[in-house]
């Protein structure tokens, strides 16, 4: 499918999971499909050529230097798309504001995108020494910067704990307050070398993960709001979907995996949800190896009734 393979027009992109997200929305032309977080487009583009001529989609994303890229992408699909700027939380005002009043699927893919990752001015990876900002929509008003640098011990403990499953979030939250006493922490290097110091040396070595993940995992979520908006929208959209509409969610770790699978479980209790994925799907091995970044995600797929 042309969709599921990088093009060379744009940025490459390797969309996790194409050919089974695909298969998982039972598409067909005439369909309209909203694509909740449209990243670069690659997924929408494999969507696009199945729903076509007559299928709409509708892509949502918070990240404005996306939406430019997937624009740039999609153009051959033009007449077919809609793209909006906005917080899939906000996905009913996104509606209305398309005159939309039912859809035959949507897909989620979580988290922050490889683009994202890999702009080294965004400060979202500590593989770069960047400014702390780690937004996904660049016209929100509080950065990573803000948080590290002015909540209480206590506060940046709790992000850690509750949005990065840190094992010493303790011991960072403490470290990070003694060192800002000395002067803000402004970059993505300073708060990985903070992390560093922090973590024991046996701490350090006892994971198969980078020691900051965690930590730069957390701010980021706490940044977005990134567990809010989920359940907020996962809340919404079954009022949208048609009987049979498909809801298929890519999440990149434990806490949004949660959040899914009990919002599928909850509306299969109430008779709204059939879930089609009794557990979750997980990449291929080649997969994994042709695309690291996709090793850690899960596939959850329910049917509207």
């Amino acid at each position: 499918m042309r969709g599921c393979v990088s093009e060379v027009a744009v940025i490459e992109h390797k969309p996790v999971m194409c050919k089974e997200v695909i298969e998982s929305l039972n598409l067909r032309p005439g369909l309209t499909i909203v694509d909740a977080t449209l990243g670069l487009g690659a997924h929408a583009s494999a969507i696009l050529e199945k729903i076509s001529p007559k299928g709409r989609l509708i892509g949502i994303d918070r990240d404005t230097d996306s939406l430019e890229i997937a624009k740039n992408r999609l153009k051959v699909y033009e007449d077919n798309v809609s793209l909006v700027h906005a917080d899939f939380r906000a996905i009913d005002k996104v509606f209305a504001q398309l005159n939309i009043k039912k859809i035959d699927g949507i897909l989620f893919d979580l988290g922050v995108s490889s683009y994202q990752l890999d702009s080294q001015d965004r400060g979202f990876s500590f593989r770069y020494d960047a400014p702390l900002d780690m937004r996904m929509d660049k016209t929100s008003y509080i950065l990573a910067y803000d948080l590290v640098n002015n909540l209480t011990e206590k506060e940046i403990s709790d992000i850690l704990w509750a949005f990065g499953e840190e094992r010493w979030h303790n011991r960072i939250a403490k470290y990070l307050i003694q060192k800002r006493a000395l002067s803000p922490v402004t970059t993505t290097g300073q708060l990985k070398e903070a992390v560093m110091k922090a973590i024991p040396h046996g701490g350090i070595h006892s994971t198969r993960i980078h020691p900051a993940t965690r930590t730069f995992q957390a701010f980021r979520i706490a940044v977005n709001r990134e567990l809010e908006a989920l359940e907020e929208s996962l809340a919404k959209v079954p009022e949208f979907l048609k009987k049979g509409a498909r809801v298929c969610v890519l999440s990149f770790h434990s806490l949004e995996d949660r959040i899914v699978k009990h919002n599928f479980k909850d509306n299969a209790l109430k008779g709204i949800f059939r879930i089609i994925t009794k557990k979750p799907l997980l990449p291929t091995r080649q997969e994994v190896i042709d695309n690291p970044r996709a090793r850690s995600v899960k596939m959850r797929v329910a049917c509207k009734l």
